[in-house]
């Protein structure tokens, strides 16, 4: 398999924990999206939206968001499941990865930051602001229900890697980058170190890959 991704890219990030737990070798390109890669035409060719990532599997159009990719390793790629066979199990373990991705990442990605700042003229640090606001709704979700919900356990749900824990990572470790607080997600600090603790995840780490700051 092929990918077109970005260090810092926490959607590319939740393909490539995937891709490795699963054991799949691929080839990773990177896309600079500081310099503006994803809005040249070659690239728009792949991907329309301008984004990653971008997979190519054998012959056929590139697959592209994250959790569709995420869907189609497990459907083509059984052999290491990534969520629950119990299908109440299987639906929280989406929901909780959706308030990662649908909810929570779509409100910080560069070309919403780089929308607000432009279109309303707003100073850098007020739009890190609504950043680290969004950060926080997603993580106080999060942390409410996986602190009292049944499903959790050594993972997000239960006691075996799904979706939901690729998704929290993602998320956990962009606080990093932007400087949001941990000390309020205790439940979430827990599950991201016990994934984190994994090779799968930390090869895959934002930090690791070629491109980003040392």
């Amino acid at each position: 398999m092929k990918m077109y991704g970005n260090w810092r890219s926490a959607a590319a990030f939740r393909v490539r924990i995937a891709l490795n737990l699963k054991g799949i070798p691929y080839e990773e390109t990177f896309i600079d999206l500081d310099a503006g890669d994803q809005h040249a035409p070659d690239f728009r060719r792949i991907n329309p939206q301008g984004a990653v990532p971008a997979l190519f599997d054998g012959e056929g159009p590139p697959l592209t968001q994250s959790l569709a990719i995420l869907d189609y390793l497990e459907e083509t790629h059984p052999a290491v499941p990534l969520l629950p066979e119990d299908p109440r199990a299987r639906a929280r373990a989406r929901s909780l990865a959706q308030v990662v991705a649908c909810d929570t990442h779509p409100l910080y990605v560069p070309r919403v930051r780089n929308y607000l700042m432009q279109a309303y003229d707003l100073p850098k640090e007020r739009m890190m602001g609504f950043v680290r606001h969004a950060f926080e709704t997603g993580l106080t979700v999060l942390e409410t229900r996986l602190s009292t919900e049944d499903g959790t356990g050594r993972y997000c749900q239960g006691d075996r890697v799904s979706h939901a824990d690729l998704c929290l990572v993602s998320l956990w470790v962009g606080t990093g980058i932007f400087g949001v607080a941990q000390e309020p997600y205790p439940t979430v600090r827990r599950i991201a170190e016990t994934c984190l603790a994994e090779e799968a995840f930390a090869k895959a780490h934002p930090l690791r890959q070629p491109g980003a700051p040392a």
